[in-house]
């Protein structure tokens, strides 16, 4: 190549590159963005007019940052609580939350001497390796795109801890960014894949997946959610409640009651003359900073209370009316994407979508069971005096179980979403102690502490950690050959499940 022909090579890798740069920081991060630019395709893609897809767009990323506002309202209200906590007893414990389990995560590599900053790179490879897994679908078996942005950076922080810890020195930074970026875009193509069958019958044909961090988890609730229902087990919203009960009907009344209860309960233990002398300061919990906003001396602590609890049936309202906004939108447009671009495919979109499906009392149901079971499992732990303590994490508790109750109460009703998210909340905290202590994360004060990152993950990080480079190809050959394993189950309806719901329950029925 002479010297004009390099030139231009690199003057076109320098443009996109900094194409990438841009569109990472300003879109791949930033769902709303994200989602709202599939949509505008999509409906361009379909040949609606510009008006129409302009309206398309704005409607996906309004509804998506309606869903932004009440996930980050519900994790900044509940959040302090527990930190304030943490600060009340002296808990040196280890928090399992994604964003606890980030900073830990990016703190041990600091501390290490590894750089922390290949998270463009490796997310860029990763979507990447999705998209040639869906490209290739016919042999793959693999249908959807894994488009929530923020959920991958997350991720991505904590398993470039895993692979650091597993390969150490032993890779050079392109290497690393390239193997990296292989296991997590397999991982959330395979993972997301899995979700298929069981969303698309939870919302009769939405167009849809999961693409968040209990996926594997959504797959086995609905194959264990029958499994749990009795003979007289009705659906959540089927049950007929006598007498004053019958109130708990109503999402809104159910939701802020249980929560007086739940927020009551701790905020009573924690005192309202620590809340006082707290309010206004700034609390650090797992490398992690908070600024209470408690109350006032003057302040009535039965209100605050009140207050804290009915904000929280504020959010999960708010964030219902986001998923209602968006989901429709994305579920039509993504079609002119599925029919032009990537012929099958389906988008996988963070788990609060499930939640305007069903019964809206199935969200509350399975908080509330996770939590107990966190609970139990927490004591568990100080009693056998494990040395490792779990602090239950916002995000876990909540968005894990409540996506497992609404898949549990459509397949079994409400036995099976109470059990099954109370046995999600036990696994949580044990899994959490173990990665935490065995990744050395607990020393950070955090582990992801998600579903999949408490179960699968640590035996991925076990085989990466003891094996190296071929625990590595262990773990791409399991992730690898789920989809076959789907497809062989169901090679008749398997893709048209995807492509054409209606066709698919018309050939079923026959």
């Amino acid at each position: 190549m002479n010297n004009n022909g390099k030139y231009w090579a690199i003057l076109i890798m320098d443009f996109l590159f900094n194409f990438w740069q841009f569109f990472y920081a300003n879109i791949f991060t930033k769902p709303q963005y994200f989602v709202g630019l599939i949509v505008l395709v999509g409906y361009l893609l379909l040949g609606r007019k510009w008006y129409d897809a302009l309206a398309g767009f704005i409607k996906a990323v309004v509804g998506y940052m309606i869903l932004n506002v009440a996930a980050g309202g519900l994790v900044s209200n509940f959040r302090p609580v527990l930190a304030a906590l943490g600060d009340r007893f002296g808990l040196q414990a280890a928090v399992i939350d994604p964003y606890f389990g980030q900073a830990a995560a990016e703190a041990a590599l600091k501390s290490a001497g590894h750089a922390t900053g290949l998270t463009v790179q490796v997310l860029l490879v990763a979507f990447l390796t999705n998209l040639v897994l869906v490209i290739f679908r016919k042999l793959t078996k693999v249908r959807t795109v894994f488009i929530t942005g923020h959920i991958m950076v997350q991720q991505s922080a904590t398993a470039t801890w895993l692979m650091a810890l597993a390969l150490g020195d032993n890779v050079n930074q392109l290497q690393f960014v390239i193997l990296l970026g292989i296991v997590l875009g397999v991982y959330w193509a395979v993972a997301a894949n899995l979700t298929v069958e069981a969303t698309q019958e939870l919302t009769e044909g939405g167009g849809f997946a999961i693409g968040h961090q209990q996926m594997f988890g959504v797959w086995l609730v609905d194959k264990l959610a029958p499994k749990f229902s009795g003979k007289n087990d009705k659906k959540i919203e089927d049950l007929e409640l006598p007498g004053f009960l019958s109130i708990f009907k109503e999402s809104i009344v159910a939701t802020s009651i249980l929560m007086i209860v739940f927020f009551g309960a701790i905020l009573l233990v924690l005192g309202k003359d620590y809340l006082v002398s707290v309010n206004g300061q700034e609390l650090t919990v797992a490398a992690s900073k908070f600024k209470m906003t408690t109350l006032k001396a003057s302040d009535d602590f039965f209100f605050y209370i009140l207050q804290t609890a009915l904000t929280f049936t504020v959010y999960v309202q708010i964030l219902q009316l986001g998923v209602r906004l968006f989901v429709a939108e994305l579920s039509e447009a993504f079609q002119g994407i599925s029919n032009k671009l990537l012929p099958g495919s389906m988008p996988a979109v963070d788990c609060a979508a499930v939640y305007g499906f069903g019964s809206p009392n199935a969200v509350t149901v399975g908080f509330l069971f996770g939590v107990l079971g966190q609970i139990v499992a927490i004591l568990g732990l100080i009693v056998f005096k494990s040395p490792v303590l779990i602090i239950t994490g916002f995000v876990p508790v909540f968005f894990d179980n409540a996506t497992f109750a609404v898949y549990a109460n459509h397949k079994g009703g409400l036995r099976a979403a109470s059990v099954l998210t109370f046995l999600s909340g036990v696994i949580q905290v044990l899994g959490g102690a173990i990665a935490a202590g065995a990744f050395g994360l607990a020393a950070y004060g955090g582990w992801h502490g998600n579903f999949d990152w408490d179960t699968v993950w640590v035996g991925f990080g076990f085989l990466m950690q003891h094996f190296q480079y071929v625990g590595l190809g262990i773990v791409l050959l399991i992730l690898l050959v789920i989809p076959q394993l789907q497809y062989s189950k169901n090679k008749e309806h398997y893709f048209t499940i995807a492509e054409d719901y209606e066709t698919y329950l018309e050939s079923k029925q026959n």
